[in-house]
């Protein structure tokens, strides 16, 4: 491989390349069964109306290697945007190049271009690998807080209540 790094953005015509990634990092995290999403809503997603998420490629030699998707979400208490990583994934062939930490580095230049306030992202508690790499950055846990998800049936019953 090249040593010559580029990340580009994705395009519509890259969804199913962007859900090939999306199942390559579902493998990788023991999730695969967790993957429901078809090119059709993905590309809906990515290059509708309204985007919902954006993402870029790391290239070796042109060939995408590496993925990041991220949105926007808000800080109230800082009154700003910021970025929200939901997904990170590099090849196996391709890891120990430093692509992931070019690709973090895509996120925080835009996160700087864009005036966010940060830039974030969950990772697995068993993942120690990715774990050493982000605090190698200077990431650092976010400890004292607690991700709480609604899904399916108690989303719909939520949904559906008097109370909302």
């Amino acid at each position: 491989m090249s040593d010559t790094i580029t990340i580009r953005p994705a395009t519509r015509d890259d969804v199913p390349l962007v859900l090939e990634f999306i199942r390559e990092l579902a493998r990788y995290e023991r999730l695969e069964q967790e993957v429901s999403a078809c090119a059709e809503e993905l590309g809906e997603a990515l290059f509708g109306e309204r985007r919902y998420a954006e993402v870029v490629f790391a290239c070796s030699a042109g060939e995408p290697v590496g993925f990041a998707l991220f949105f926007h979400n808000f800080s109230t208490f800082k009154g700003r945007p910021g970025i929200y990583l939901e997904d990170l994934f590099v090849r196996p062939q391709a890891r120990g190049r430093g692509i992931g930490k070019r690709l973090l580095a895509h996120l925080a230049r835009t996160a700087v271009a864009r005036r966010c306030a940060r830039l974030e992202w969950a990772v697995l508690d068993w993942n120690e690998p990715s774990i050493g790499f982000y605090r190698s950055l200077g990431a650092l846990p976010m400890d004292e807080w607690t991700t709480f998800r609604l899904t399916g049936d108690a989303l719909a019953s939520l949904a559906g209540s008097a109370a909302g």
